[in-house]
């Protein structure tokens, strides 16, 4: 016990001389330098053995598909530069989890929370701090029942939220990396993809190289799914391959492969993503009706998308032909979701307040829904059919 707590106390000062002695040229900087080598070589091979199945799935697919994508052939490094990068950026994403978990369970240490006055009334010479506080307890207590208790069950809900959300991120991952595992080294000539843009940081490289590695694995199933289509044929027992996975590094792709775009070109970036996305949706939707051509067209368009994202060619992810009768998808369509429905309930529930009558309320709750569906759906009004077979059901 004795030890722990002596190494424990003189740890810090461990950690100072061993960051002195790095500094001073010496024998200790040299095995310093060395150790960094051996390890930048071991995530340079194991970037290269980790790639290796997902790019030999690319090496497979048919001559008809590569012949109708085209490119220079840059996506296989970005897969090769994120495999690289994970082991320093994953540690880096753990690390920064670990401590806003840890935050976020000693939040009732941060403050004597008792002591603040939750009171309408800020009193004389109260402060910015308090001023905020009087104008939430001045929200009506049907809206924000709070006392000093409600913020250990809250910071209660934000941690297993946090907990919630990290498992789910992390199992989508899981599941869309690993899908091609089984696939041999030997089948993809990887000489020339060891190369890395150095200069940039872990977290830059798989911030900037994820897109392409989600593009290439949905594009690798749809492969899978379609060879499984065109071998089985008329067994239509085939899974569904969904773009969802992807639809949200296509709505980011102008931040991650380039700095922050200004106003008037982000608005076009998000344009065309919107138009890119909404071609996915309608290849994903025909492959009820023509799964064949439908899978096709689904890895055609992924990896032609990923091919120009690796070339930075944001605003040109699809040729114009395939914008075809292509209805643009709505951005953040699950964020715009929500708040739909937190405003309509507080809408009804500030009517309910006011003492509307419960006979009105009924007909007032598809009229909310529509009107503030259109508010945040950028102006799209439903016709008098639609407006009418709301608010009176048949």
């Amino acid at each position: 016990m004795f030890t722990i707590a002596l190494v424990g106390v003189l740890s810090p000062w461990l950690v100072l001389v061993g960051m002195l002695l790095l500094l001073i040229p010496g024998p200790i900087q040299r095995w310093g330098s060395a150790s960094w080598e051996r390890f930048e070589r071991w995530r340079a091979d194991s970037g290269v053995r980790r790639a290796a199945p997902l790019l030999t799935q690319m090496l497979l697919l048919p001559p008809r598909i590569h012949d109708r994508v085209g490119g220079n052939g840059l996506a296989p490094s970005y897969v090769v530069r994120w495999w690289r990068a994970l082991p320093v950026a994953g540690s880096i994403k753990t690390l920064r989890f670990a401590v806003l978990l840890f935050i976020v369970l000693h939040v009732e240490d941060m403050a004597d929370w008792e002591h603040l006055r939750w009171s309408a009334d800020p009193g004389p010479q109260s402060g910015l701090v308090q001023e905020l506080l009087s104008g939430f307890a001045a929200l009506p207590t049907a809206v924000l029942p709070w006392d000093s208790s409600a913020i250990g069950r809250v910071t209660k809900l934000l941690f297993w939220a946090l907990i919630l959300t990290a498992e789910v991120r992390l199992i989508k991952s899981t599941n869309l990396i690993g899908s091609g595992r089984g696939a041999t080294l030997s089948a993809y000539d990887l000489e020339g993809l060891t190369k890395y843009a150095d200069r940039e940081s872990a977290r830059a490289e798989d911030r900037r190289c994820w897109p392409v590695v989600a593009l290439l694995t949905v594009a690798a199933q749809c492969a899978v799914v379609l060879r499984r289509w065109e071998e089985t044929q008329p067994d239509c027992q085939i899974p569904r391959v969904s773009v969802q996975p992807v639809e949200r590094a296509i709505w980011r792709a102008h931040r991650t492969r380039r700095a922050r775009a200004r106003r008037h070109n982000e608005h076009q970036f998000k344009a065309h993503a919107a138009l890119v996305v909404g071609a996915l949706r309608k290849a994903e939707a025909r492959q009820d009706s023509d799964p064949g051509r439908a899978l096709e067209d689904l890895t055609v368009m992924l990896l032609t998308i990923a091919e120009r994202y690796a070339e930075g060619r944001i605003d040109d992810l699809l040729d114009a032909d395939q914008f075809a009768d292509v209805v643009p998808a709505a951005p953040r369509e699950r964020i715009r979701g929500v708040v739909v429905g937190l405003t309509v309930v507080l809408v009804m529930a500030g009517a309910a307040v006011l003492g509307l009558p419960e006979a009105a309320l009924i007909p007032l709750l598809p009229v909310v829904v529509v009107f503030v569906a259109v508010v945040f759906n950028r102006g799209r009004v439903p016709t008098v059919g639609q407006f009418t077979d709301l608010i009176i059901p048949r």
